[in-house]
């Protein structure tokens, strides 16, 4: 008969193998800017590599030109597209068991039920540290690039080895109520004005059919945009609001509220998801190591790893809106 120890390994392992894809559909579902991406298919998988190269696209072609006839044409190299370089982040959660409960739940069916709450604490932990991470500064040891580092409250940082300061391009969009883009004094944030806001923010985001896709604000903001829509409200599709989302329409893009901690209050994202990736290794995707053994106590502990980051390949494409 296999021990208590064996069975339960064995049971995590099948979960987390069998169930793969409902796992991460699970996780990426939990955040508005996870799922968007997922939707998208832009998480990309990598096989290995020191760091994460993303190719850049900042500039035009400067090789346009009109001609006729034998006029020589422009072939000299643009500098249209450089790379930015992101370091992999690691993220592991444990399905830890003592030998006490594996003894005391060595009867089938109490086994597999002790394996059904242990894994679902370790999905539920690792959405919850997820979506932090993904809306944060980045500045926690060892955490993802977040929304905070990417499309920061200055503009401004040192993303992907690329220092704003020196490289403006890089810079991304900030609308401040303190000192809007649009000039003027300031503007205090409510449903009359949220809306004069926004588009300014939305039309420097816009670059011809390049324009922000997704909208993702705290319960401040997103209140204020829905009272100035009373007359006009248009909900968002059926999908969304299934994964628990509120979720409206500006212009063409997709207004949500996103509850998620780490979501920074009194703020609004406008982003271009075309340029936003979610890069993560191929072996360590909620990956599920061999077990291991406790050396000085009687437990048993299960890794299950993830490593990757986010990235962006054009900062100047995505926005914020702050008091």
């Amino acid at each position: 008969m296999a021990s208590p120890n064996s069975t339960f390994t064995e049971l995590v392992a099948t979960t987390f193998r069998n169930h793969d894809k409902e796992i991460r559909d699970n996780v990426s579902k939990h955040n508005a800017l996870l799922r968007r991406l997922t939707a998208k298919g832009k998480v990309r998988i990598e096989d290995g590599g020191l760091s994460i190269v993303t190719p850049l696209d900042y500039a035009s072609n400067g090789t346009y030109q009109r001609y006729s006839g034998y006029d020589v044409l422009n072939i000299a190299a643009s500098d249209v597209i450089s790379a930015a370089e992101y370091q992999w982040k690691q993220v592991a959660v444990n399905v830890v068991a003592s030998g006490l409960e594996l003894r005391n739940n060595a009867g089938e069916q109490r086994i597999i039920n002790l394996v059904k709450s242990r894994v679902t604490n370790a999905i539920r932990t690792f959405k919850n540290g997820m979506s932090t991470d993904i809306y944060s500064d980045g500045t926690a040891s060892n955490q993802i690039n977040g929304l905070q580092a990417v499309v920061a409250d200055a503009g401004t940082g040192t993303i992907g080895g690329i220092d704003s300061s020196t490289f403006t391009f890089w810079k991304n969009k900030v609308q401040s109520a303190a000192s809007p883009l649009q000039g003027g004094g300031s503007i205090t944030p409510g449903s009359t004005t949220i809306e004069s806001l926004m588009l300014p923010l939305y039309l420097a985001l816009t670059r011809g059919d390049d324009v922000p896709d997704l909208i993702v604000a705290d319960s401040t903001y997103f209140t204020f945009f829905e009272q100035s829509q009373t007359s006009i409200k248009r909900y968002n599709d059926k999908e969304a609001a299934d994964a628990g989302f509120v979720s409206m329409k500006y212009k063409g893009s997709d207004v949500i509220y996103d509850n998620a901690t780490g979501m920074p209050t009194a703020h609004m994202y406008m982003l271009n998801t075309d340029f936003l990736e979610l890069v993560v290794h191929r072996d360590a995707n909620m990956t599920v190591l061999d077990q291991r053994q406790a050396v000085n106590q009687d437990a048993v502990v299960i890794p299950v790893l993830w490593q990757g980051n986010l990235v962006c390949s054009n900062r100047s494409l995505q926005g914020v809106l702050k008091a």
